[in-house]
């Protein structure tokens, strides 16, 4: 398996990195403005049919492809998924259920 992504190809290119991460929290704010609320987990977290776990993976396969497609930039898992929970942190959209 290739090494792809820009991160560990180019990891001193600190400025491409931090402009695609900021993009891709935009990206996923502007995204989540698409759906209603949505409840974070409830009983199981691990309920990977629950909308928010699907949400989960539609959003990180299109922002991958976006990323790609916008930026000619190869986004690590990791970028992905820190972007997200960034922009779920600094969304309105998610509403958690009381754990009382």
């Amino acid at each position: 398996m290739a090494i792809r992504y820009n991160l560990w190809l180019d990891p001193d290119n600190t400025a491409q990195h931090r402009a695609v991460e900021a993009d891709l929290e935009r990206y996923f704010m502007e995204r989540f403005a698409d759906y209603p609320h949505i409840r974070l987990f409830g009983a199981d977290p691990y309920d990977y049919d629950a909308p928010f776990n699907r949400l989960y993976d539609a959003l990180m396969a299109r922002a991958a492809e976006y990323c790609e497609r916008t930026w000619c930039y190869v986004a690590s898992p990791e970028q992905l998924n820190r972007c997200f929970f960034r922009a779920v942190g600094r969304s309105n959209k998610f509403v958690q259920d009381d754990r009382s």
